[in-house]
């Protein structure tokens, strides 16, 4: 009886630490902010309104939009004159001249499309009409995707850590639609100060046979998470902390390299090539 309630207790420690332990998303109500503004100054004025503190080992989760809206990254079509290539795409893809232009302007590669989607790739991040966004825009802008988004990640890693000396990681999350899905999901554009990737070649499945070409996508992951948390439309959630995620953090320089591969070597867009 005495060895029965002394596992009960053990049992019943290891789940109170399981719950302790349990990751936490805490997102951030924030204020619409119009015109270039300071990010980091943003995120100190909004851990102040909503009453919460970064902690070491948390995981700060920011909208790329938000990022984009600070660098005033925004776009009104009347302000853009289009090219003769811009004419072409318009016109094969069914879609604003405008809207082609500025695809064009802001990709490297055009795989191909539908009527009002064009599938582009800009520094190996593949995405539906180059990641431009007109929701939550004016009438006649979009919002395109932030400059540096590994500098401005890493940039804002360092001022936290100077600013409370607590090591966090830093993501920037998009939404973005999967091949075969309904419905978007969260992306990491650019991380700083945490593993992008865990490695689980050679680890062993459940029958012992050994992971070959296994990656975990750990940021995508936590994007997700946090995307699903801070929401799509008029929430004013830019922010998301994420805590005792179990991912590992790390103080050297990501390189942009670690999270994508380059179209070449994906699988959806080789497959379909040789359909």
């Amino acid at each position: 009886m005495k060895r029965k309630n002394m596992l009960f207790h053990k049992n019943k420690k290891e789940t109170l630490l399981i719950q302790i332990m349990a990751l936490t998303v805490l997102t951030l109500l924030s204020e619409r902010k119009f015109g270039k503004f300071d990010v980091f100054e943003a995120l100190l004025e909004t851990l102040v309104k909503n009453d919460l503190e970064l902690q070491e080992n948390d995981v700060l989760v920011i909208s790329t939009k938000y990022i984009s809206n600070s660098q005033g990254r925004i776009v009104n079509f009347n302000q853009i004159k289009v090219s003769s290539n811009g004419s072409e795409i318009s016109k094969k893809f069914q879609m604003k001249p405008e809207i082609a232009e500025i695809i064009l302007r802001e990709t490297d590669k055009i795989f191909g499309g539908i009527a009002g989607f064009v599938i582009t790739s800009s520094e190996n991040i593949m995405a539906p009409n180059g990641g431009i966004d007109k929701s939550n825009a004016k009438k006649d802008e979009v919002i395109l995707y932030p400059k540096d988004p590994f500098l401005v990640a890493e940039q804002l890693r360092r001022k936290i850590f100077l600013k409370f000396s607590i090591h966090v990681g830093v993501i920037l999350v998009d939404s973005r639609l999967m091949p075969g899905r309904v419905g978007t999901s969260g992306v990491a554009i650019s991380c700083a100060g945490i593993e992008p990737v865990l490695d689980l070649r050679a680890k062993k499945d459940l029958d012992g046979n050994p992971l070959k070409v296994t990656f975990q996508a750990v940021v995508d992951n936590i994007a997700t998470i946090a995307n699903h948390k801070m929401g799509e439309g008029a929430e004013l959630k830019p922010f998301a902390i994420i805590r005792d995620s179990g991912a590992q953090l790390t103080g050297r320089k990501i390189n942009p390299s670690e999270m994508a591969v380059s179209p070449d070597q994906c699988v959806y867009v080789r497959g379909l090539a040789n359909v």
